[in-house]
């Protein structure tokens, strides 16, 4: 069934399609054409499907007035330069994560994954519920941009090493492709830390330029292929327990949208959120198989070393907060946050889920 804005509503993804989807479309609302430049590859087929899956949904709501033609990385600009794009409206917006932007301003990684931090469904309690919006919506407003969750990759993996990772000493010299705030902290244990983008990270782990490198998950791990360059494959995925994909709108083209058109993209953005992150979840399940069959020794990190990396990360944190008023502002509130979440998450959903598992398996 196609997604129009009558069906829509159904979804009940959110409010915003209820809003839209009773009368037709005005014949006198604006012919719009936009452009979205994603920062992820055609090949990486669930985190870029969002951007045409957000562009079709928008598109047949508008009945064939709002038009948004998608562009994957490097098409327009490099993956790792989308925010920039959309900040001088070179195109009017972008599909990204927040996590390739901390070195224009810490306070955004917030926005995208922090490690030992918040589960997906943590994270949009946390933004639509508690602070995170205000504080998210100040950090973008210094970038002339407007963001709304678009997409959610669910629960990471820590990555995959040439070596084995036996005490923390072992991560001195790793040269390790990371982004966001995982690249600090393993900066913090001796590493040095790669920004690269996804579809160059299998080549510099072939060629050994990196000797280790985290991405997503089994199923687009898979896909790019790191199983064939890198053999220990290690849990638990503490860099990231989710990471946000961010829809970015420069504020002029946002403004100039009539009001149901805000509408459309909100809509939409909700619904390519929930559609990513089913996908991804469902696709993981059956890629981990297959990778573990096929020669992936799936390892796991030590207590050590897990407990080195939380001691980097709250001193991060806490140098990151003695810099910036804002980061300081944003970390309190989060923390605050994180714990009273972990606490209940930990009575409810991670109990209840071991004992799920180790009964049925």
């Amino acid at each position: 069934m196609a997604v129009t804005r009558r069906t829509f509503a159904g979804v009940g993804v959110a409010g915003a399609a209820v809003a839209i989807a009773s009368p037709a479309v005005a014949q006198s609302a604006p012919q719009v054409k936009w452009r979205l430049a994603s920062s992820f590859p055609k090949s990486l087929d669930t985190i870029w499907g969002a951007s045409p899956s957000l562009a079709k949904i928008v598109n047949e709501m508008s009945e064939g007035r709002f038009n948004i033609e998608t562009f994957s990385a490097g098409e327009i600009v490099p993956g790792l330069q989308v925010l920039d794009a959309v900040t001088a409206g070179t195109v009017e917006c972008g599909s990204s994560y927040a996590g390739y932007y901390v070195g224009k301003n810490p306070s955004i990684i917030f926005d995208g994954s922090l490690p030992f931090g918040l589960t997906p469904r943590q994270q949009y309690a946390w933004h639509y519920f508690g602070n995170g919006k205000k504080f998210i919506d100040e950090v973008y407003d210094g970038f002339n941009v407007i963001n709304i969750p678009m997409g959610n990759t669910g629960g990471q993996m820590f990555g995959w090493f040439r070596k084995e990772l036996k005490t923390v000493q072992d991560i001195q010299g790793l040269k390790m492709r990371v982004a966001g705030f995982g690249g600090r902290l393993m900066a913090k244990l001796g590493a040095i830390p790669q920004q690269i983008a996804g579809g160059d990270v299998y080549a510099a782990l072939e060629k050994g330029t990196i000797d280790a490198t985290e991405w997503v998950g089994p199923y687009d791990d898979e896909k790019l292929g790191f199983q064939k360059v890198a053999k220990y494959y290690y849990i638990p995925g503490v860099l990231e327990l989710e990471a946000n994909v961010g829809l970015y709108i420069n504020k002029s083209a946002w403004a100039a949208l009539p009001p149901n058109y805000q509408a459309m993209l909100r809509a939409a953005a909700s619904y390519t959120l929930v559609e990513m992150q089913a996908s991804y979840d469902q696709k993981n399940a059956k890629a981990i198989a297959r990778l573990v069959a096929n020669g992936a020794q799936l390892s796991v990190l030590s207590p050590e070393i897990v407990k080195s990396l939380r001691v980097a990360l709250e001193a991060v944190l806490d140098e990151e907060a003695a810099k910036s008023e804002q980061f300081k502002r944003i970390l309190e509130d989060w923390r605050a946050f994180r714990a009273e979440q972990h606490r209940w998450f930990a009575l409810a959903d991670t109990r209840a889920e071991q004992a799920t598992y180790t009964t049925g398996n």
